[in-house]
């Protein structure tokens, strides 16, 4: 391999490089001799180790050559004007008026020019290329990264959402990211588990290679007790927070924590960290860092004083510096961390402000391996958008084990917390809290507490029916209204509270098709009590009874429930955990329940001779034996 590098003058390898002053025509290489390089204007002859480049009956100096152990000789062609070159496939073209650059190699045996592209700003030495940056275009609404610009986000179906993101490409480099880079000085100092690196796969991943190698599973499992492996959380309000993590806290985990502004986040946390700090069975006291950016330590103070939080080894810390929290961790060791909230804090060398798609990125990255590398379980307060999603990207979801999200009506006393996504246990759990003067307290009978306003009145309980829902493993009685109009020759309207919009459009076509409703020209409201989404099929009985009752004009029977889905042709489809839906309707004092007949003889004898259970084919039969139609 020839390889010409052009250079302006001076001294290169300790060798004198004199001026160029010719005008060089276009040469095209056409094949390689034992004298040279054949090009179309003359030949490069290599002559005792000094070259010269003939053109017609010119010879013009060049550097000496010097072989390499890949078999090639470089040549250094000295002139005056560095951008009087342009070099072109196949060609190199010297031009007074454009240049790209001044190198190119000529493979021997064969007639290809092939461009470097390489810039040169002296003697001898590359420019530095400027660092080359990728473009994301970034949902401000659900967060979601796309390549390109889109003009609806394809996530959240959110229009004109997408922002630029610019992002420089070198910034990883062989140790991996930011997140990555912040936790390497971390000092392990609370585990036992050696830390080995693999110096190809460095810090790019999102975890550092840890223990001795592969293990037997029953290796691993020996001597682990899942009650002694979780950290208790003590009273009322930690073991409802422990049953929704899947029976206590996991050592290690990431935990994200989302909700509205406004609906009880910090609060629970804060009180979380008071048990933690406090401990509980055989655990003593321990320290636990709650971190806060978004609040200073006397604020949090003031607020652990109305919560009557009094734990002398909780620690606070109002800091937006990741690298200074990684610190904290390292020198208190706590038995927990809470950071309050993950788009508040941010790496120094991480791209982005503090809440960015980068920052939020890279910033998750750094507390996972501390969670892993300790032990020590984290907590990450999460903005949520207007969509309701959590803000940041996507993989923040995927990162953390445990993402829990919290929900309630302002106007509400009541809270949920409900499980998104858990690798330590079942994603059908939900907490129920209700928001007193010193927090947040665990609802023992949530369905006392969702069913403590309804009326009692038989005459002026019509269009209202109650519905037995299952929220993970916990049964939950609540109570479903409807409200039906005339609108004379106009089209009605459909509004759903609680309720999906389109789960209700569906019940009414089978209550106008099977049961022969005139519900066109009728508005429906439906509206769930105590402000509770309604997820589960087996609320439709229930809704359909509400949406009769108020149309018909006839009272439900107060004493009576309703179970089973509905399906398209009007027939009742049962539903699970039968036996613990009527178990919970019958302790709080209902005689009768509706069910579906394909679930009516298994359920013989399951909850007492006093207890009715009144079985149905379809949608129709159930108005038939509920109501009186002319």
């Amino acid at each position: 391999m020839i390889e010409f590098v052009s250079c302006a003058g001076g001294v290169m390898r300790g060798l004198k490089v004199g001026a160029l002053h010719a005008a060089l025509n276009v040469t095209l290489c056409t094949k390689i001799t034992s004298r040279g390089v054949q090009t179309q204007g003359g030949v490069v002859m290599q002559s005792n180790g000094r070259c010269t480049w003939s053109l017609g009956s010119r010879h013009l100096p060049f550097l000496s050559a010097q072989s390499s152990r890949t078999n090639s000789l470089r040549y250094f062609v000295s002139h005056s004007d560095l951008s009087s070159q342009r070099l072109t496939s196949g060609r190199f073209l010297f031009n007074r008026q454009s240049c790209m650059d001044s190198r190119f190699l000529l493979k021997k045996r064969t007639s290809t020019v092939a461009a470097a592209g390489r810039d040169f700003t002296g003697v001898g030495r590359r420019k530095t290329a400027a660092p080359k940056t990728k473009t994301h275009w970034v949902c401000e609404d659900c967060g979601e990264s796309y390549t390109q610009w889109w003009g609806q986000c394809r996530n959240c179906k959110a229009m004109n959402s997408l922002k630029e993101f610019k992002e420089a490409a070198g910034n990883v480099g062989k140790r991996g990211g930011a997140g990555a880079r912040a936790v390497e000085n971390l000092v392990l100092s609370q585990t036992s588990v050696a830390v080995k690196k693999s110096p190809k796969a460095g810090g790019r991943a999102w975890l550092e290679n840890v223990g001795d190698g592969p293990q037997r599973l029953s290796d691993v499992a020996k001597g682990h007790s899942q009650l002694h492996w979780r950290l208790p959380l003590a009273g009322e309000t930690g073991q409802e927070i422990g049953r929704v993590l899947g029976g206590g806290l996991v050592p290690g985990s990431l935990i994200l924590v989302g909700g509205d502004p406004g609906v009880g986040k910090s609060t629970l946390l804060l009180q979380v960290a008071g048990l933690l700090a406090e401990g509980s069975g055989d655990q003593g006291p321990g320290p636990v860092l709650y971190v806060s950016g978004e609040e200073s330590v006397e604020q949090i103070s003031n607020r652990a004083d109305r919560l009557e939080i009094r734990a002398h080894e909780l620690f606070l810390y109002s800091a937006t510096d990741l690298e200074l929290v990684i610190e904290a961790i390292a020198e208190i060791h706590p038995r927990a961390v809470i950071v309050d909230s993950i788009q508040t804090v941010y790496l120094a060398e991480a791209n982005g402000s503090a809440g960015s798609v980068s920052q939020v990125r890279e910033c998750a990255t750094a507390l996972l391996r501390v969670a892993k590398q300790t032990k020590v379980p984290i907590f990450l307060v999460g903005h949520v958008t207007k969509g309701g999603d959590i803000a940041g990207p996507k993989i923040l979801e995927h990162v953390v084990d445990v993402v829990l999200y919290m929900e309630g009506e302002r106007l509400q006393s009541h809270r949920l917390l409900r499980v998104v996504k858990n690798r330590y246990g079942s994603t059908d759990e939900v907490g129920v809290f209700e928001m007193v003067q010193e927090g947040l307290a665990a609802v023992a009978s949530p369905s006392e507490l969702f069913l403590s306003a309804r009326n009692q009145d038989a005459a002026n309980a019509a269009s209202a029916a109650v519905a037995v829902t299952m929220e993970g493993s916990r049964p939950i009685l609540l109570e479903v209204q409807a409200l039906c109009s005339s609108v004379g020759q106009q089209p009605g309207r459909r509004t759903a509270n609680g309720v999906d919009a389109q789960r209700l459009s569906l019940l009414l076509a089978v209550l106008v098709k099977q049961a022969s409703l005139k519900l066109s020209n009728q508005d429906v409201f439906i509206n769930v009590v105590g402000g509770l989404q309604l997820r589960e099929p087996a609320a439709d009985v229930a809704i359909a009874v509400a949406i009769c009752s108020s149309y018909l004009e006839q009272a439900v029977d107060r004493e009576m429930a309703f179970i089973g889905e509905i399906g398209l042709g009007g027939e009742l489809r049962s539903v699970g955990q039968m036996e613990r839906r009527l178990l919970e309707a019958a302790k709080l004092g209902f005689k009768k329940c509706v069910v579906p007949k394909a679930a009516a003889k298994s359920l013989k004898g399951a909850v007492g001779s006093d207890f009715i259970t009144i079985p149905c084919a379809d949608v129709k039969e159930v108005i038939e034996k509920l109501f009186l139609r002319n």
